[in-house]
């Protein structure tokens, strides 16, 4: 690689002038702890998802840790959640001291398989984390024919839609991340949206430890209000946010078409709105490598599946996504011409990997690129 390449990241947040303004302000107010612009962010948050409210938390993580609390989630309880996903969603269950319970997922839209899922509930079965992956709605509906509480995780799909319902609309309770590379980047931060009041009130009385005579578990899980303010700049731009990452997401489809590569496939009715770029070939950590010898950076898009932290086996979807799933750079503030640098890197890189290689693709239902349903 020339040193005076730029390297195109794999991903990156778009902040512009609006949102140095609005964190301006709030810092030139004065007051930079949970305050107006937090009550703000959470009423547009839930009007955005369709939900009668929401309690601003300081990450997705806690977010996910004080939705199980609610619920009632604790010791002895089972939680059922794909083992291909953030460790986040592993640690929140043993936060509460509650079983992990791993499923499967389905290969064309990497979220969890429902029957999958069915097979593995038990009398002792509590909640069911359904994350969203990749921006692809995961299958709400049927996850929820099992009576039991469903946390849809919108931390990589919010903006998604089922039917022309907000993901994050459907179950008991949905969290949201607003980290960097989320789809909304607040820095950190996390919100819980319900429709129970009840739930509710128990979040935000969770979320805050101080000002009580009764000494009793609660957590420092507040966002700022200069996050907050950065959030509600960018939510405002959520409808041109969206539309750009489809844009590229088009993109790559027809510069990619013709070659060996699996995409995931949007079932009719559900949104995708392409956090993340996901390709299938043969030995991703490989075309990784070679790609960033070019100066552009990609990820194995799932860091480690949860069965192989927790030293189980018995989950071949997983391990075939893992052996094939790799994440291309998409952003709004990405140029065109980035899109086809990289989209020509990897057809010039499968172009010299060994024939058989490129033939022997492990995940995905064996169609080609151009089979990919948009959003």
């Amino acid at each position: 690689m020339s040193p005076h390449r730029a390297v195109i990241p794999h991903s990156r947040p778009t902040i512009e002038q609006a949102d140095i303004e609005a964190v301006t302000d709030v810092l030139r107010s004065g007051r930079l702890v949970q305050g107006e612009q937090v009550a703000r962010f959470e009423a547009a948050v839930a009007a955005a998802l369709g939900r009668r409210g929401g309690v601003a938390t300081s990450s997705g993580t806690s977010a996910l840790h004080l939705a199980l609390l609610a619920l009632g989630v604790g010791r002895g309880d089972e939680v059922i959640m794909p083992s291909y996903t953030c460790v986040a969603v592993l640690q929140a269950a043993h936060y509460v001291g509650a079983t992990p319970r791993l499923a499967e997922i389905d290969p064309d839209t990497y979220s969890l398989e429902p029957e999958d899922v069915r097979r593995r509930l038990s009398r002792r079965t509590r909640a069911i984390i359904a994350p969203h992956m990749f921006g692809l709605p995961a299958d709400v509906t049927a996850l929820r024919t099992f009576g039991v509480p469903v946390i849809e995780d919108c931390a990589q799909a919010f903006g998604a839609s089922v039917d022309g319902r907000p993901a994050g609309s459907m179950g008991t309770v949905a969290v949201c991340s607003f980290y960097a590379t989320k789809v909304l980047a607040t820095g950190e931060g996390g919100m819980v949206v319900a429709d129970s009041e009840v739930l509710l009130n128990r979040i935000r009385d969770l979320r805050d430890y101080d000002g009580r005579y009764a000494l009793a578990v609660h957590y420092n899980y507040k966002m700022t209000d200069f996050a907050a303010a950065l959030g509600l700049s960018q939510l405002r731009r959520l409808p041109a946010f969206l539309a750009r990452r489809r844009a590229l997401a088009a993109r790559y489809d027809a510069c990619l078409e013709g070659l060996p590569l699996r995409l995931p496939i949007a079932p009719p009715g559900r949104g995708h709105i392409f956090l993340r770029y996901v390709i299938g070939v043969d030995h991703p950590s490989r075309l990784a490598r070679r790609l960033g010898s070019r100066g552009i950076e990609s990820k194995l898009p799932v860091f480690r599946p949860l069965h192989h932290y927790l030293r189980r086996r018995g989950f071949p979807t997983t391990d075939a996504a893992m052996q094939s799933a790799l994440s291309l750079p998409i952003y709004p503030s990405l140029p065109d011409g980035d899109v086809d640098v990289i989209a020509g890197a990897v057809r010039a890189e499968l172009a010299l990997l060994d024939g058989d290689a490129r033939q022997s693709l492990p995940h995905g239902s064996g169609r080609g690129v151009e089979a990919v349903v948009g959003a």
